[in-house]
């Protein structure tokens, strides 16, 4: 069972958005010779439980009870491996630009569905890459306001 939750930052190519690579990523479906960029990832086998778009839109790859390859080499209280505990969300963004606010809904609304199905999954059990692989990951970034979703939570 999870009892953590990780968010992410996600753009491909690095900064760019649309274009339906991300989820050519998490499906091992990803063309190489797309862009320069793809043919650095090519090789990676990674997964995530969900995507929420720029516009919001909410897209699942792996159900929750599963594990996904979102965390990498990832250490929390303790514990390391987070994949093997975790749900991962993915956020299509990057560190300096700003998430958009129906991104911020769409995960307001995912959490509270998360907690619901997992209650045991705290507040302080909501986490950034950056939290679980400091120094290797900064996702989902400086541009990720943790404030704002604290008090969307909130209300």
């Amino acid at each position: 069972m999870p009892d953590l939750i990780v968010l992410h930052g996600i753009s491909l190519p690095p900064g760019e958005y649309g274009g339906g690579y991300i989820e050519a990523l998490f499906t091992n479906t990803l063309d190489a010779d797309a862009h320069p960029y793809f043919a650095t990832i090519a090789e990676l086998e990674v997964s995530a439980h969900f995507l929420i778009g720029r516009g919001g839109e909410l897209v699942q790859f792996v159900p929750t009870d599963q594990r996904a390859w979102h965390a990498g080499l990832s250490c929390w209280r303790g514990r390391e491996q987070c994949n093997d505990f975790s749900i991962g969300i993915e956020l299509e963004g990057c560190d300096d630009q700003a998430y958009a606010d129906e991104q911020y809904d769409a995960l307001t609304e995912l959490l509270a569905a998360l907690k619901r199905q997992y209650p045991t999954i705290g507040g302080d059990a909501i986490v950034g890459h950056s939290d679980i692989a400091p120094g290797r990951k900064t996702d989902p970034g400086p541009a990720f306001d943790w404030s704002r979703l604290s008090r969307m939570r909130d209300e």
